[in-house]
């Protein structure tokens, strides 16, 4: 029997989302069977060689029941991905971090539980409105300082950003080799980000830059043939097209859709910045406001673990006022 394939979003260093209570499919899963992250796994970020902290969760992961994969986002520390072994796996090239975890590269098709998939990982960061800093630079702590005083985003090289988060041109011609090879025909896709055609889905006003890779991108998905293209990146879980799925918090058996899956803890229904009908409960009574999501807590506070909670910005009394630990069932709907 063939492995089961399970596919998921950014993790950012953080892999709670692989507990047994809300992943509890992995107690029925082996080494055979996969979970696969589009993007931005975290798991080699730190400065320095396996801090103590990654070699935990790195020990943790390859401890699972299952075989964890993932294919690099742009928030990746390229200097140490790109220093670990190359292997051949499935009938495509790994960097092996731990026997059962392993970092897909880019431009290859691996036979995974019957099923072929392209892998090609890569983003432009979008976070970056400060600019990349130089720490070489004469004038990076000025640059850094000034940043930092009107809170503007930025990176700093080979320490949060790396300029291989976009593809060489190595790597380009081995990813139209590999699909020329194979008549341009795959089971599935799986990236960090997408196409310019599916981000400008995505974001319609322009919120999100074109680039080379989502440009490569649009040549794969206009004549490529694929059964559904999974991606992260952009932070939230989204049925974009009918062949078209982003991934952040949920983890999907390969070839369904988000609406197969059911909203628990750790799948949050809401989002950053939406604008949202709740329930406030002020000790007395309960009263309905409109407001916006500040933060979003996937897993609950520790009084209600059992659902997905948000701090809300509302105007109350004619301020503005954090509402912290709402709970999913006191979020009404949208803001119409």
């Amino acid at each position: 029997m063939a492995g089961k394939i399970f596919v998921t979003g950014d993790c950012h260093t953080d892999f709670r989302k692989f507990n047994t209570g809300n992943f509890p499919e992995q107690r029925n899963l082996d080494k055979e069977d996969f979970v696969i992250i589009c993007g931005d796994f975290g798991g080699i970020w730190d400065v320095g060689w396996e801090s103590k902290n990654e070699k935990y969760w790195l020990k943790w992961l390859d401890d699972r029941s299952y075989t964890t994969l993932f294919v690099d986002g742009n928030h990746e520390n390229f200097d140490r991905l790109n220093g670990y072994p190359v292997k051949e796996w499935h009938g495509g090239l790994v960097h092996e971090i731990r026997p059962s975890v392993l970092h897909l590269m880019r431009g290859q098709i691996f036979d995974i539980a019957g099923k072929k998939i392209f892998t090609f990982g890569g983003a432009q960061s979008h976070d970056v409105s400060g600019g990349i800093l130089d720490p070489e630079d004469a004038d990076f702590l000025e640059k850094k300082k000034e940043a930092n005083k009107e809170w503007i985003p930025y990176r700093i090289k080979h320490l949060s950003w790396w300029e291989e988060e976009l593809p060489s041109d190595i790597e380009y011609d081995t990813a139209s080799k590999n699909l020329e090879a194979a008549g341009y025909k795959v089971d599935y896709i799986i990236s960090h980000c997408c196409s310019t055609a599916c981000q400008n889905i995505i974001a319609p006003n322009g919120e999100y830059k074109t680039d080379s890779l989502t440009d490569f991108f649009d040549v794969i998905r206009n004549n490529c043939e694929f059964e559904r293209w999974y991606f992260g990146h952009y932070h939230m879980d989204l049925t974009v097209s009918e062949k078209e799925t982003l991934l952040y918090d949920m983890i999907l058996p390969i070839g369904e859709t988000i609406e197969d899956i059911a909203f628990i803890p750790g799948h949050p229904k809401y989002t950053y910045n939406d604008e949202v009908n709740f329930w406030w409960d002020n000790g007395a009574e309960k009263i309905r406001m409109s407001g916006t999501i500040g933060i979003v807590d996937k897993y609950g506070t520790f009084s209600r673990p059992d659902e997905p909670s948000y701090d809300i910005y509302a105007i109350f009394e004619g301020k503005e006022s954090l509402f912290k630990h709402i709970p999913e069932t006191d979020v009404i709907g949208y803001v119409d």
